[in-house]
Order: C-alpha cells, then sequence, then structure tokens
C-alpha cells in the first residue's frame, strides 16, 4: 500500500488488521448498515465532511493476489511481523520494563568467580549430532534423568544447550535451512527440530534438581534473512534500522551486480566494493574477510535483489555480513535502536521465558563499524562502540540475574577490554591455539609464551572457558599476534622474531601436524582446522588414516586426551567439554557429508553424530542427519563402570577440581621448564582473595610422548614445604632452599601437585 501523495509517514499507526482489509477490499466480508450519522453526511456542507478533512492522509489499496509474497500483499507484511524478533522483543520488554525485579541485582561488573560459583564444568552440546532415542526430541534427551545422573557422577554441572531457536530463512511463505548451524537466528521460538518450549523449560527443571544449570546462546552481532530482514528489505518501519543496509538509489543500481535467478543477492567482489565506497554508500573494506572463499565471499558486503515494499516502492539494498551471506550484521548504533531491541529481546527470552541461567555471546567483537582514514581499511575490531554494546548486553543479563560468557578471538587486549565492563566471562583463544600446539610439537615453549603474555597483559586464567573440542573448528588465526602485535619481537627457540613471524610458524607447524600427515583433518578456509581432539591427537601420533586407529592405539589416545582435560581443569576458570570429546569421537570421512562441505566448510567432518547413552545403537544417523561418527571410548554408562576408561579417569581429575577449589584460584606463575615438553602452573588456593593466607597448588604437565624428569623452580615456592601429590594422596617431595622440587611424569603424564608445611614430627 501507499499513500495518495506519497509521503513517507508510518503507513500503520494503530492496530489495523491488514488481512481484514484486504478481504473487504475483495468483498469477501460482510458490509454493516451505514449508521446515523453516516446519513447525515450528505445534509452537510462538502468541507465538513470527514472524509474530506482527512484526504491528505488517504490510503491507496493496491489489489493483489492473496498468495503473493512481497510487500504488496498486507497479509504477507502482517505474517512476516507476526513472526520477526522485533515484535516478540517489543512485547517481552513491556512484560519486564518497571517491575522490581529489575532492581535486585547488581550488574555494573563483571565477576567471573560468581559466575564459576554457579557452573564450573559445562557440558557443550550441539543439536544436530546428537542421537536420541526414537521419537524423542534432543532437548527432551538433554532433560533425561539417566543422563544428569551421568553428567553428576562425572562431575558436570551445566550443559551449554548450543542454539536451537529457528534459524535460517524466509523464502516467500517458506522457511531456508540454517546456512551456519543455527547461528543465523530467525526467531524466539524454538526450532521443532529440536524440541518445544516446555521441553526447554522441564530441562532446566532436572538441571536443577541435579545441582546444574542450563546455557543458551544470543548472537548479538547477526540474524539470518528471516522475516525481519524481509521487512529490512521492504523498508518497513524500523526494520532497516536492525541492519548495517543502504538503500542505493535506482539510478546507480547499474553499480550493482545483477543477482542470479534464484538467489536473493550476491556477494559484491574487491573493484565494487571499492567503488561504492568511493560513491559514499559504504565505508568499504574491512579490516579482514572472515570465511573468505574465492568466488563465494571475498568481500564482507553483499547486494539485495530488487524488492517491493508496502508504499510500492522498490528498492535495492547493500548490506554488511562479516560472516556469511545467509547472515546480515546488525547495527548497533542506528537512530531507531532496533539492532538492540532485537538483541535484549532475545535474551529476555532465554532468561525469563525459558529459564536459563547464563547466555554465550557468539561473535560479539564485531559489533561496532566505522570508516577510517583514506586509504586504510574500515574499522571493524576491537572498536569501542563493541565494548559499549557488550557492556549492555553483559550489564542487562545480570539485572535480570544471569551471567554471560563472550567469544571473543581478537587481541588480549580487547579480551581484557571487552571483559572489564561486558561478559562475565571469556572463550579462551589464549591457550587453545597454544596447547594444540605443544602437543603437536612435544614442546611447551609457545603456549608458555602465550599464557605469560596473558598475566602480563590483565587476562587471568579465571575470566577463561577453558575448552576442548566444540562445534567449532581449531582456531589457528593467532589474532593477537599477527595484528596488534605483528612488529613487536619475540624470543622463541634461541632467536628473535616478530609476532607475525611467530604466528607464521606456528600455523604451519599446525597445519603440518594435524593436516598434511593424515587424510582425516582439514584446515577450515583462513581460521583454523576442522579435527575432533581425538582425531587431533591420532594425527600428532603420525597416523596416516582412520582405519589405521586401531585398538591398540587408544588406550595411549585416551592418555593425551586427559592430559589435555588436566591442563584445562587443573587451572582457574571454567572447563568445558563436548560429547564428541566424552565419547572419544572421530571425524566423519569427507564423502559422507559432501553436500555439506562443498562451499568450503569443512567443519562439518568434525560434527559426527554420537550417542551419549547408548539409547538407540542402531541408529546410523541423529534426528536431524547427521551421520554417526566412530567413538573410541563407547557410550558413558559403560565408561564408568571400567575404572580405566575416560569419562572415569576425568571423573578423578574433576573430583581434584573441585576439592581443592582450583576453579576460583588466583594463578601466580608459569615458570621456566628444565624439559621442552614441560608446563608448569602455579596457583594460590585463595578464591581470588590474594591477601588470604592460602596454600599453593602446582600443576604439573608433559606434553611429549616420553616419560621425563625434570625440576619445578618458582620464586613463589616457599622453602621447606612439602610438596603433596593430591591424586595419590602422599607426599612426594620438598622445596628445597633455592624454591624448587625434583618431579617425573610418565608420558602424557599430569600432576596436581599442593604444598603444605612440613609436618612436625619431621
Amino acid at each position: 500500500m501507499a499513500r495518495d501523495d506519497d509521503r513517507p509517514e508510518d503507513l500503520y499507526t494503530g492496530p489495523i488488521d491488514l488481512a481484514a482489509l484486504a478481504a473487504a477490499e475483495d468483498g469477501d466480508l460482510e458490509m454493516p448498515e451505514i449508521s446515523y450519522d453516516e446519513q447525515r453526511y450528505p445534509a452537510r456542507p462538502r468541507r465538513l465532511r470527514p472524509r474530506d478533512n482527512l484526504r491528505g492522509s488517504s490510503v491507496r489499496r493496491i489489489r493483489t493476489d492473496p498468495r503473493t509474497a512481497n510487500g504488496t500483499n498486507p497479509s504477507y507484511v502482517e505474517w512476516l511481523v507476526r513472526q520477526s524478533m522485533l515484535k516478540d522483543a517489543d512485547v517481552l520488554a513491556r512484560q519486564l520494563s518497571g517491575q522490581p525485579t529489575m532492581w535486585r541485582n547488581a550488574y555494573a561488573r563483571p565477576d567471573a568467580r560468581r559466575a564459576i560459583a554457579t557452573s564450573d564444568v559445562w557440558f557443550t552440546a550441539y543439536p544436530i549430532s546428537l542421537i536420541t532415542r526414537p521419537g524423542q526430541s534432543f532437548l527432551s534427551a538433554l532433560g533425561d534423568e539417566e543422563l544428569w545422573s551421568v553428567f553428576e557422577r562425572i562431575g558436570i554441572t551445566a550443559v551449554h544447550t548450543g542454539p536451537v531457536k529457528r534459524a535460517g530463512g524466509i523464502e516467500g511463505w517458506g522457511e531456508t535451512p540454517s546456512v551456519d548451524g543455527h547461528f543465523d537466528r530467525i526467531s524466539t521460538a524454538i526450532d521443532a527440530t529440536f524440541g518445544t518450549e516446555d521441553e526447554f523449560r522441564a530441562l532446566c527443571d532436572v538441571a536443577d534438581s541435579h545441582g546444574g544449570s542450563i546455557i543458551d546462546d544470543i548472537v548479538p552481532g547477526h540474524t539470518g534473512k528471516g522475516a525481519d530482514f524481509r521487512l529490512a528489505e521492504m523498508g518497513f518501519k524500523d526494520y532497516p534500522g536492525i541492519y548495517h543496509m543502504v538503500a542505493i538509489p535506482p539510478e546507480d543500481w547499474h553499480l550493482l551486480p545483477d543477482v542470479p535467478e534464484g538467489y536473493d543477492s550476491v556477494n559484491l567482489d574487491p573493484a565494487t566494493e571499492h567503488t561504492l565506497a568511493e560513491h559514499g554508500y559504504i565505508i568499504g573494506a574491512l579490516q579482514r574477510v572472515i570465511f573468505y572463499t574465492p568466488g563465494v565471499k571475498e568481500t564482507n558486503w553483499s547486494a539485495t535483489a530488487p524488492s517491493i515494499g508496502p508504499d510500492g516502492v522498490t528498492r535495492r539494498w547493500v548490506y554488511l555480513h562479516y560472516f556469511k551471506q545467509g547472515q546480515p550484521s546488525i547495527n548497533w548504533l542506528d537512530p531507531t535502536f532496533a539492532g538492540m531491541r532485537l538483541v535484549i529481546g532475545d535474551a529476555l527470552h532465554s532468561l525469563g521465558e525459558l529459564g536459563t541461567s547464563a547466555l554465550r555471546l557468539d561473535a560479539n567483537g564485531f559489533l561496532g563499524v566505522e570508516k577510517s582514514a583514506e586509504g586504510l581499511p574500515a574499522w571493524s575490531e576491537g572498536h569501542p562502540l563493541s565494548h559499549a554494546a557488550n557492556h549492555i548486553i553483559a550489564g542487562m543479563v545480570r539485572k535480570v540475574g544471569g551471567f554471560t560468557f563472550q567469544e571473543l578471538n581478537l587481541t588480549m587486549e580487547d579480551i581484557r577490554d571487552t571483559g572489564a565492563v561486558g561478559a562475565d566471562l571469556s572463550y579462551d583463544f589464549i591457550g587453545r591455539p597454544g596447547y594444540h600446539h605443544a602437543l603437536a610439537t612435544g614442546q611447551t615453549e609457545f603456549l608458555r609464551l602465550a599464557l605469560t603474555s596473558s598475566l602480563a597483559l590483565g587476562v587471568a586464567p579465571v575470566q577463561l572457558v577453558h575448552g576442548l573440542q566444540n562445534h567449532d573448528e581449531l582456531t589457528y588465526e593467532l589474532v593477537h599476534w599477527a595484528t596488534r602485535h605483528a612488529d613487536e619481537e619475540y624470543g622463541f627457540r634461541g632467536d628473535t622474531i616478530t609476532g607475525a613471524e611467530l604466528a607464521e610458524v606456528v600455523r604451519a607447524e599446525l597445519t603440518e601436524k594435524l593436516v598434511d600427515a593424515g587424510d582425516y583433518n582439514r584446515v577450515f578456509t583462513q581460521n583454523g582446522i576442522a579435527c575432533t581432539t581425538t582425531s587431533l591427537i591420532a594425527a600428532t601420533r603420525g597416523i596416516p588414516t582412520l582405519d589405521d586407529i586401531t585398538d591398540a592405539e587408544i588406550p595411549t589416545i585416551r592418555d593425551a586426551h586427559l592430559l589435555l582435560c588436566a591442563y584445562n581443569a587443573w587451572q582457574p576458570g571454567v572447563f568445558a567439554l563436548s560429547g564428541w570429546d566424552l565419547v572419544g569421537m572421530l571425524t566423519l570421512p569427507g564423502d559422507e557429508v559432501a553436500d555439506l562441505i562443498r562451499v568450503g566448510d569443512t567443519r562439518w567432518i568434525e560434527r559426527g553424530a554420537h550417542d551419549l547413552l547408548d539409547v538407540d545403537p542402531a541408529a546410523t544417523r541423529s534426528i536431524s542427519g547427521m551421520p554417526r561418527g566412530r567413538a573410541l571410548y563407547g557410550p558413558l554408562p559403560a565408561q564408568l563402570d571400567d575404572p580405566e576408561s575416560f569419562a572415569s579417569r576425568l571423573s578423578a581429575i574433576l573430583d581434584l577440581r573441585r576439592e581443592y577449589g582450583i576453579a576460583t584460584a588466583s594463578a601466580v606463575d608459569i615458570p621456566e621448564v628444565a624439559h621442552a615438553g614441560m608446563l608448569v602452573l602455579v596457583h594460590r588456593l585463595d578464591e581470588g582473595m590474594p591477601e588470604a593466607d592460602a596454600p599453593l597448588q602446582v600443576t604439573v604437565l608433559n606434553f611429549s610422548a616420553e616419560p621425563i624428569e625434570g625440576t619445578v623452580r618458582s620464586e613463589h615456592l616457599t622453602p621447606q614445604s612439602d610438596v603433596l601429590d593430591a591424586a595419590q594422596g602422599e607426599v612426594v617431595g620438598r622445596v628445597d632452599d633455592l624454591q624448587s622440587f625434583s618431579v617425573s611424569l610418565p608420558a602424557y603424564g599430569a600432576r596436581f601437585l599442593v604444598l603444605q608445611p612440613q609436618a612436625e614430627e619431621d
């Protein structure tokens, strides 16, 4: 619809039933008799007739087929509005606004230890990969009492569900599938593929009964191409304000690429990006192109096909997408603040309507973008607006009693600065590539450099979520070293190299050891390596194919896997692991997911379907269709009956973690080591209160495949203290006057040592 005088005022200023209007126009509704006042109108002077007084704001109706799926059909527009996230956000906000519950919690500052006290060992689920009982939904399976009993025995206190809300896009009257593992959200509603809202609430109740909690996701950086984006393309109300999108005038459409039949947009090539920037329409190239793939994504901008709006105007837009073309980026500083309203509404829905305790902020480091000086790429990473937006999100979540953790793969300074006011916890992109490199090379020098740099820059391990495998690739971008510190010099392997050179060395060695040595791990675009933890370990062992991973290899792979568990669990912060870790999943053969990886997203090989409880041994796929992978360790109930299994030994690792309260301890030293494969971490078990008289704890790890002996030395060690091996329950040494003691470890060995005053009888 459009106004006769083409004025830009909002067409829908009240609760108008658009479907009823369309039906009335087509003669489908019975019209009432005229009223007494209407009978009198002919007797009045023409200038006094209400219709004439409102002539300037009359509505011109566009007759259209009711099946039409564009802005000329009021029924279609109303259908989109009803399922849009922005509409839901407005409803949710009004329910909470002015309520006393909004003022009961502190919210200004992050509090990592408060978050850890809620839950410190997380199971990271991936909805499409979990094998369930026949006819059972993913959410119902996660809420299974037997599963939570198993988790309780292992020591898992929280489940991060992964994205379970509707995702993908809308074309016409139908939905299109997700392009990024359900991280392209289009609704606050639970995707029926995974279950119902009632099942989600039941899951939260079961977790609570076992002393656990549930963590959900929000995506503050982008949506999918759902109702909100389709309404934005139409230029409808506030919806264009959700996104970084610019309407290109028809006279300049010749600057835009044609959109092929069957597509709704096309990625700009660098030349077109530059031309549009020169014309002042967009800010041009950004600092990097994430998911860069020639011919698929060469820039961060795409142009839409023509779209007609309710006002009868046809528009073409250029929109920003940091990630895939189906993930338009949210604009956090539009005058309508529509993007902010949408994201906050999604968060409130998860916390208030569903009952979760925390939220993961996906890709939250890309919320600000700004034009830079002439000739330089636009400022898009480490932008102050990202810090401000994260402060708002995290503050709102804390205000309603929850906490957040962020997935921020930027520099350590960015993690520190964003965490200073934003999320309570950050995913550990500092140590994760370091411990993978240590295992691949048998040398911990790069890992120690990363950890000491982190402490020096003010990012303590208690602020981090130390994780094993999740749904993403093994990231080797090494942004800290390759960007902000590219020209800074570091001592490494007896030489001096720059940060950029260090990143290249580490990246090359990871690729050589984990990809080139076998045929089952793959490079993922320019970001990292697609692999599981067990397939990573197999590659470091020089095993060439999946078929060569025999039963005889499993004990060694399991030992190395438990070493990585000990590294992540025996330091302050959260420890997280996935179902792929718990059952020892290998990657899928590429031909089993050929359709999914054909456009370059090789991560699908690491997302094989797995059965935690052995509820459907005959299943070859998950209910979402993911092929079942090979599990080296088997289902959890059988593992817990075997004291030497991965799950049983993991439980022992987590028992020590909980008994000594290392999750909330303070890191005090990462000393030099006597053997290249050794790593030593020194902590004070003080729960974050450094003035307390607390004992010291020392984690000693061997990342090499050979037994080692060495000396642990740190200026923080107190001479004449006894060294207690907490797992064995016996004293194994004493700190000498040089503040050192000797230690021995088997291949891939780990020891949890506690210093205590010398016994009186000694």
